[in-house]
């Protein structure tokens, strides 16, 4: 199984994920590691990326997906994800459960200006939620609930897939 933590930029992605997946002994996948320089250039200067921006990085980060499945492996991956085009691009690789990690723009805002990402400046922010497409297949997590109480809200949705090894 491969759960994607999703949403817009600031909404916790990486952390929830690394949480969840250190709970559950899986491996943790930032798909913010794939972006192509290209990419990482543009939405350092403060570009949104294209949907032909993104197709390219999302097989990237499908592909590996497909790898960690056919390993008979599990894992966390955060993700935008903001379209299902993303989603459905994601989920093709196998045995794939979204989170979206919901929230606001003041709460999400406030936590960009705390914080400093290698690239993604808070400028993008609006675009990332006029970009949104709330999934109606996800579970949906409210991002103003503590780590710990995000992290159990999850894998009880999930079924407490804590006995499911790597």
């Amino acid at each position: 199984m491969i759960v994607v933590v999703m949403g817009v930029s600031g909404c916790g992605k990486s952390t929830v994920g690394q949480a969840l997946a250190g709970s559950l002994g899986w491996k943790f996948l930032d798909a913010d590691d794939f972006h192509p320089p290209a990419n990482v250039a543009k939405m350092a200067a403060g570009t949104p990326l294209t949907d032909d921006d993104r197709w390219p990085w999302l097989d990237r980060v499908a592909g590996e997906l497909r790898a960690v499945n056919a390993a008979g492996s599990h894992a966390v991956l955060a993700c935008s994800a903001l379209r299902q085009a993303y989603r459905d691009r994601l989920a093709a690789a196998g045995d794939v459960r979204f989170v979206h990690l919901a929230g606001d723009l003041p709460t999400i805002a406030q936590r960009i200006e705390a914080r400093r990402h290698r690239y993604m400046p808070a400028s993008l922010l609006a675009s990332q939620f006029a970009t949104l497409e709330p999934p109606v297949d996800a579970i949906v997590i409210d991002v103003r609930e503590p780590l710990a109480a995000q992290v159990d809200a999850i894998r009880a949705a999930l079924g407490d897939p804590g006995g499911i090894s790597r």
